[in-house]
């Protein structure tokens, strides 16, 4: 489907800072904006609101700047931030492997095409289906999360089968932006610790079993990560085991798995890991450590999720009411915490702003909320928005391509809102909206 490109951009507003917007965001008059060539107005009409754009352009230039920081690595794509068969045929053109939680993110992966092969399956606790889907469709590696797992594989894989694993382990690293997205230390549910021997002995286990080939370590530390010391601390640990492995049992693994939690900026201001400058403090510690215990130096896997579908995608609302409660006012958007529960759930801070028309009146504090019977139903606290806005305005909020609709919910029977891919001036729809007759089917009682 084709939509009106974009014409030549105004100039930019005193304060109006689109850096956390896609690269290819336009402003246009009269207060519009653009993204991929697309104005966001008539997405809008066309598609209806809520609505997710997605920016084809800015997830492959994402992949590509992933590729070019880390050359002799493999990238995979964290399927969990989003995933749609749009966004399998995206990253396998760019060359990205992926790492899956679920059968479901396997499955659609690999009927839209993907190689499972170059697929990780991770999960603290991986159902039989997630197994036998996994072993049916010949995933590439499968990542131990606890001992139970270890016997489990390796009898689903039978006593004439291999399966290529890896161990998680807990390097004892706290890194993240908030206390439930912190994943490297030993009082969370993932992994197995380093301090307390659990990831020793659960290599010993797996090295005893013919079915299983262990091909290296894995750990993720944290989510948000703005800093690279984290990384380096957790690559200089898990060489340490790396090198105790192979002095226990004379087996030096070829591959280390550093996961993600690269953090991106939400609202102008904020600070971001510096790709390349992550990628040159984690060869240059894997050098260190590696020459340091005499062992060759692994091939380093790492797993970003937000960081390439956060920044590509933007959420469309539109405003249902205003009105002032004492000294606040409140903002009501046809969307909410069904869409997006990141506020509620990690209190994450956004940069709504009003698209589609000039505002006629200096920014005033507002609360952008959600239409859900929660009074945490907040997707914005806090935030300048024109003081004139009213029902009817449209709201537009960028990097809302990850953890978005992939945790949205069926709270309230709203229905979840749709995917729209926009792309040199063209919109196309990735993922259509859920109507009442979806959700209607899936009750089957009298």
């Amino acid at each position: 489907m084709t939509l009106t490109t974009a014409t030549a951009p105004e100039a930019a507003a005193d304060g109006d800072d689109l850096r956390v917007w896609p690269a290819s965001t336009a402003r246009l008059p009269h207060g519009g904006l653009a993204v991929g060539g697309v104005p966001l107005t008539e997405i809008a009409e066309r598609f209806d609101t809520p609505a997710y754009v997605l920016d084809e352009a800015e997830v492959r230039a994402r992949c590509r700047a992933y590729r070019q920081a880390f050359p002799d690595a493999e990238v995979l794509y964290a399927a969990k931030a989003f995933l749609s068969r749009a966004m399998v045929r995206w990253i396998d053109e760019e060359g990205l492997g992926l790492d899956v939680c679920s059968a479901g993110e396997l499955e659609l992966a690999v009927t839209a095409g993907f190689p499972p092969e170059r697929t990780v399956l991770h999960g603290n606790a991986k159902s039989p289906r997630d197994l036998a889907t996994a072993l049916r469709l010949g995933v590439g590696r499968i990542v131990i999360d606890s001992p139970s797992e270890i016997a489990r594989i390796a009898a689903a894989v039978g006593p004439s089968g291999r399966q290529q694993v890896m161990v998680r382990v807990v390097p004892g690293v706290s890194a993240g932006g908030h206390e439930k997205i912190r994943t490297g230390t030993d009082d969370q549910k993932f992994g197995l610790s380093l301090q307390d021997g659990s990831a020793q002995h659960a290599v010993t286990r797996v090295l005893r079993q013919p079915q299983l080939e262990l091909t290296g370590l894995h750990c993720h530390i944290g989510s948000q990560i703005t800093d690279t010391a984290p990384y380096t601390a957790a690559v200089r640990r898990m060489v340490g085991l790396m090198a105790r492995i192979r002095d226990t049992h004379g087996h030096t693994l070829p591959e280390l798995d550093l996961g993600g939690g690269h953090g991106i900026a939400y609202r102008p201001g904020e600070p971001a890991l510096d790709l390349p400058a992550l990628a040159r403090a984690v060869r240059t510690e894997l050098s260190r450590s590696c020459a340091a215990a005499r062992l060759p130096e692994p091939r380093l896997l790492v797993e970003p999720g937000r960081a390439v579908a956060g920044p590509a995608g933007v959420a469309v609302y539109r405003v249902l009411a205003v009105k002032q409660t004492g000294d606040r006012v409140f903002v009501a958007v046809d969307g909410g915490m069904s869409d997006n529960p990141r506020p509620a759930l990690y209190g994450v801070r956004y940069a709504p702003r009003l698209v589609g028309r000039t505002p006629g009146a200096p920014p005033r504090t507002t609360t952008v909320v959600g239409r859900h019977c929660e009074a945490g139903d907040i997707l914005a606290a806090d935030v300048p928005l024109p003081g004139d806005i009213r029902p009817g305005d449209l709201l537009a909020v960028p990097v809302a391509g990850a953890y978005q609709l992939s945790m949205a919910s069926g709270y309230n029977l709203v229905g979840r809102p749709p995917v729209v891919a926009v792309h040199e001036g063209t919109a196309r729809l990735l993922v259509r909206r859920e109507t009442l007759e979806d959700l209607r089917s899936r009750d089957i009682g009298a």
